[in-house]
C-alpha cells in the first residue's frame, strides 16, 4: 500500500455537526412519523403527506432559516394545507409537541468520534463549521463535550461556496489542504469544492432528504475523499 500522502502535513479540516458528529435527523423522523400519524389523512398516503411536508420545509428555510422554530413553522403549514378541520391553539400546541422530544434529547455522538477527533486534533487544525439557529447549535456544541477539540466554531446560516470562501478568507486558509468533512452533499460537499477546497465524504443512513444531492465531481486540483465511517477519517490524516 503506497504511503498516504496527507499524514505527515498538517491540514485544516472543517467538520461538520449534525449527522456527522452526533445523530440528528432521526429525531426529526420519529417527529415526522408522529405527525404524519396525528394527522391520519383519509385521501393522502403518508408517502405524499411527507411530500408536501418537504416543499413546506423548503419554503420554511427560506423564511424561517434551519432549526426547531423553522420545522414547527413547517408542520403547522403542512397541517393548515392538508386537514378538514381549521387549526386551533390546542391543535397548534398538540403539534407543536412533536418537536419537544428532539429539543430535550441528549446529544447522542456517533461511534468513533471522540476517538478520532482527540487523535485528529493533535495532528491538524480542526474547525467544527454547522449551519442553523445560533442558540440551538451553541447548546449542542457545548452539551457533546466535543467543543475543545477544535480550534474554532462556526454556525452560519447556510454553507453555501460564498459561505465556505468567507470562512476561507477568515481564516487565512490554503485551499490545497483544508478540506470539508461531512455527511451532506448539498451542503458540506459540493459547495466545498465549488469554493476549490477539498472534501471529504462521510455518508449517513439518516441523511435529511432536504440535504440529497448527487456528489460533484472534483476540478482538479481540488479533491474528494470517501470514507464509510468518522473513524476512517484516521486512515488518510
Amino acid at each position: 500500500m503506497p504511503p498516504n500522502p496527507y499524514l505527515n502535513g498538517a491540514q485544516t479540516l472543517l467538520i461538520d455537526a449534525d449527522d456527522t458528529l452526533w445523530e440528528n435527523n432521526i429525531y426529526f423522523e420519529r417527529a415526522i412519523a408522529s405527525f404524519i400519524s396525528f394527522l391520519n389523512h383519509h385521501e393522502y398516503s403518508p408517502a405524499q403527506v411527507r411530500a408536501v411536508l418537504n416543499e413546506v420545509e423548503r419554503e420554511c428555510i427560506v423564511t424561517h432559516g434551519y432549526g426547531l422554530d423553522s420545522f414547527v413553522h413547517a408542520l403547522v403549514g403542512t397541517f393548515e394545507k392538508l386537514a378538514v378541520e381549521p387549526l386551533t391553539s390546542e391543535l397548534h400546541e398538540t403539534i407543536k409537541g412533536f418537536t419537544h422530544a428532539i429539543a430535550e434529547h441528549p446529544v447522542e455522538i456517533i461511534r468513533g468520534v471522540t476517538e478520532t477527533l482527540n487523535y485528529l486534533s493533535e495532528r491538524h487544525r480542526l474547525i467544527l463549521l454547522t449551519k442553523g439557529a445560533l442558540t440551538e447549535q451553541s447548546g449542542k456544541v457545548e452539551r457533546s463535550g466535543l467543543g475543545n477539540y477544535f480550534a474554532a466554531v462556526e454556525i452560519v446560516a447556510e454553507k453555501d461556496s460564498k459561505t465556505y470562501r468567507s470562512i476561507t478568507w477568515k481564516y487565512a486558509l490554503k485551499s490545497h489542504s483544508t478540506w470539508m468533512v461531512g455527511n451532506s452533499p448539498k451542503s458540506d460537499i459540493n459547495p466545498a469544492l465549488a469554493a476549490g477546497l477539498n472534501a471529504v465524504f462521510v455518508p449517513h443512513g439518516n441523511t435529511w432528504i432536504l440535504e440529497h444531492e448527487e456528489l460533484s465531481s472534483p476540478t482538479p486540483p481540488s479533491r474528494l475523499l470517501r470514507v464509510k465511517r468518522f473513524a476512517g477519517l484516521r486512515e488518510h490524516f
